[in-house]
């Protein structure tokens, strides 16, 4: 196909995707174009956008929207099982909540997969505290540099400081994402997608059904979402000295509600009642620990105005707290923020409907499925929805008195509306009690390695990935070189 072709071909590929509403351009706009109508007859309140060509690149097997844990996971595993692979990031790093997040905790990191691989590496750098392998404090800037290593190693073409802004279809068919950066506006094209990008965004813009948080209706005025936590690194004159403080103290497992009393109780000495009514320290490495001490409640993580106010308020919370804290003198003697987060921590986003659906009942029943991709060991973990009810009962368990280890099926992974298209991290097919469960990072990297294998084999065999069997799947993942 010559140049001239191409480009028409590409240009009425994207008319008929935007036609059919399911582009993220809205279907007036490009109505308008097709009909020759001039940009004044826009109904008040709307800009039309002209149509235009973008360079479109067509280098990839599968493309992953979301480089944090899952994202990074799906990534290598794809690359490794022989597809090329194309990464997006927003942020100016790999590992999303890991890294521009300042996590720096780690929840269900179990198995032999990349869990156990990622374990190694980052003992190897010096850069895990703790004694368990399921649960530790990592350093977020070790991290970043340890994901950036294993992408190129796997041969992973990362793009940073790059975000999706649009989704294409031909019928049920996924083809193209475009991307905004640094070079422009640009489109992609790929047999296979992966959305890691925790909060739904390609699923939502290939037009998949979608749920977010525990609403009935998705344009309820309050979302009754999961609060936002934006965490810090800080400095301390003594560590040692703050034991009564810190959580998982020299992998003291037991030590972590008491611990949660203690800081909020000096915290109130100092003359503030915490968002959050269990503020935590974590131990990093030397005199650096992370603080954990903010909520910001009803906030839509896809409102930018809602989520901007909340991150602004979360900063200053975290400094009025530090300085409240240093004029009491003694342990908190010399305190000082080193580095507040790039993104807030968000615990909800929309969940794409996928080929099956994880619920409470799950967790309940302790649910287990042939096509099995993790099994998860993490309890229900429902932060209070506003601060009234924070300060009643922080945590509470959304009627799910015991969690019984529970499968997460391949088929949740799957988009049920869209084809080409795979989910891993927070964003698959779960309601709001089993995804309080299964959205720590531990299952994001199980859930985004076996999408990263699923989407390998479905592009490189021209299938789609629900032809896929998970026996195929585990045949290639007990083959993945790893690194040692």
């Amino acid at each position: 196909m010559n140049n001239e072709s191409f480009a028409e071909s590409s240009r009425r590929r994207f008319l008929l995707a935007a036609l059919a509403g399911t582009g993220a351009i809205p279907v007036a706009g490009w109505c308008a174009a097709a009909d020759g109508d001039d940009a004044s007859a826009v109904r008040a309140g709307q800009f039309h956008e002209p149509a235009r060509d973008l360079p479109l690149v067509r280098d990839a097997d599968v493309i992953v929207c979301g480089a944090g844990p899952a994202g990074v996971s799906a990534a290598i595993a794809a690359a490794r099982a022989g597809a090329r692979v194309r990464l997006f990031e927003s942020n100016g790093c790999l590992g999303g909540v890991w890294t521009a997040g300042l996590l720096t905790w780690i929840f269900d990191f179990k198995g032999d997969g990349f869990t156990a691989e990622l374990t190694r590496q980052l003992d190897a750098r010096d850069a895990r505290r703790g004694d368990s392998t399921n649960r530790f404090v990592y350093e977020p800037d070790e991290m970043k540099r340890l994901l950036e290593d294993l992408c190129v190693e796997a041969g992973v073409q990362f793009r940073l400081d790059t975000r999706l802004v649009a989704a294409y279809r031909e019928g049920r068919q996924l083809t193209t994402v475009i991307t905004e950066s640094r070079s422009g506006r640009e489109a992609w094209e790929a047999p296979v997608f992966i959305d890691a990008t925790g909060d739904g965004a390609l699923g939502a813009m290939a037009g998949c059904t979608w749920e977010l948080g525990n609403m009935e209706d998705d344009q309820a005025p309050q979302c009754e979402c999961q609060p936002l936590t934006m965490n810090a690194l800080a400095a301390v004159k003594d560590v040692t000295k703050m034991s009564d403080f810190i959580s998982f103290y020299q992998g003291d497992l037991n030590w972590h509600v008491e611990a949660t009393k203690h800081f909020k109780a000096e915290i109130q000495r100092a003359g503030l009642d915490p968002s959050y009514g269990m503020p935590t320290i974590f131990h990093v490495r030397d005199n650096v620990v992370l603080l954990m001490m903010n909520h910001e409640y009803g906030i839509r993580p896809d409102d930018a105005d809602a989520m901007t106010r909340a991150t602004v308020r979360a900063r200053k919370e975290i400094f009025d707290i530090v300085h409240a804290l240093r004029k009491l003198g003694g342990v908190w003697e010399g305190l000082q923020v080193v580095a507040t987060a790039e993104q807030i921590g968000i615990r909800d986003g929309k969940r794409i409907r996928g080929r099956y659906t994880v619920t409470k009942q799950d967790l309940i029943d302790g649910a287990r499925h042939e096509d099995a991709v993790a099994r998860v060991t993490f309890g229900v973990d429902i932060h209070a929805k506003n601060k009234k009810d924070n300060d009643k009962l922080t945590i509470e368990r959304g009627g799910v008195s015991r969690t019984i280890p529970y499968d997460i099926p391949l088929r949740a992974l799957i988009a049920k509306d869209v084809d080409g298209l795979m989910m891993a991290g927070r964003c698959i097919s779960g309601d709001f009690v089993a995804h309080a469960s299964y959205r720590v990072t531990g299952n994001a990297v199980a859930t985004g390695e076996a999408a990263g294998i699923a989407a390998a084999l479905a592009a490189t065999g021209k299938r789609q990935p629900h032809e896929v069997s998970w026996a195929d799947c585990k045949a290639v993942l007990e083959k993945l070189p790893r690194s040692i």
